[in-house]
């Protein structure tokens, strides 16, 4: 039998290479960021259908630090997919002489940019678009519409992003082991870690603005999935949340930034079902609603 992490990685193989094949596409093509949502996607897309029918489009913009642009480079010359590299700052700065946008408005534009970018090569070459996002990003709404969302299937969207980082370096413990199990048999023969390990180690950032972190949007994922798990899995209330011993502030900011997130999870591309409680399917409530726990 495999353990946990085997198995739940060799479903988001199985789910996207079923739903590749089945749908008629040969290739798939992706945004790669140089953080490790993308990264994982790549490899499990490696895994499912071969690098060789992988494209990676790297697309950097003036925010997006060098260590990024090296480390999503480092990954496609470890796993062999296609790449490309399509700076985006030319094409932000035309939008930004046109309209004038502040904050955040500026920053999902970028993101908006590259989606535009991946759907274009999609449409051009046949491939179809693997999304990156989360379960922690698609639970609390950290996404941008049209942007980094948008997409023909996401592979890991019904994985928390602990999980992520837990399935990223036990894809890389298998790099050199033994002869896999024959569960696991699907595994490419990758010559090194097909994941580097700067990527797996950095702190999670959107690059969306200068010095911008995960963290200034969200609490720690540490903090983060524990109250996701028993908010979404368990069906736990605000009262259960804090008789389990989640902190209190954080529990009323993570039910309010799930329950008013709906409308962008409806709008989410299709994925694997991974755990008991999956958006879209299990977990089904209104778009649109006055109702708050508190």
């Amino acid at each position: 039998p495999l353990d946990d992490l085997a198995e739940v990685y060799a479903a988001l193989v199985l789910g996207t290479r079923d739903y590749t094949r089945k749908n008629g596409f040969r290739s798939v093509v992706l945004g790669l960021s140089g953080g490790i949502d993308s990264a994982l996607v790549a490899t499990i897309a490696s895994d499912a259908i071969g690098p060789e029918n992988v494209h990676a489009v790297l697309l950097p913009s003036r925010h997006s630090s060098e260590g990024s642009v090296t480390d999503a480079e480092e990954l496609v010359k470890r796993q062999g997919v296609h790449s490309r590299v399509v700076p985006i700052a030319g094409m932000v700065e035309a939008f930004e002489e046109q309209l004038d946008l502040h904050g955040l408005a500026a920053e999902n534009l970028q993101a908006r940019i590259r989606a535009n970018i991946w759907m274009g090569l999609s449409n051009e070459h046949g491939h179809l678009v693997l999304t990156g996002g989360n379960k922690s990003e698609l639970a609390t709404g950290y996404s941008t519409l049209y942007g980094d969302s948008a997409g023909g299937f996401a592979p890991i969207k019904d994985i928390f992003k602990l999980t992520v980082w837990d399935l990223a370096r036990w894809r890389n413990a298998q790099t050199g082991a033994p002869p896999p199990a024959p569960g696991l048999a699907f595994l490419h023969p990758f010559a090194e870690e097909p994941i580097p390990e700067a990527i797996i180690e950095k702190e999670p950032s959107a690059e969306l603005r200068p010095g911008q972190r995960d963290v200034d949007s969200l609490p720690e994922y540490t903090a983060l999935d524990p109250v996701l798990t028993d908010y979404v899995e368990r069906d736990m209330g605000r009262d259960a949340l804090v008789s389990a011993g989640h902190d209190p502030a954080l529990v009323d900011r993570v039910i309010r930034m799930v329950d008013i997130a709906e409308y962008k999870r409806r709008q989410y591309p299709p994925g694997p079902k991974i755990t008991s409680k999956n958006f879209g399917r299990d977990r089904r409530l209104p778009i649109t609603n006055r109702w708050r726990e508190r």
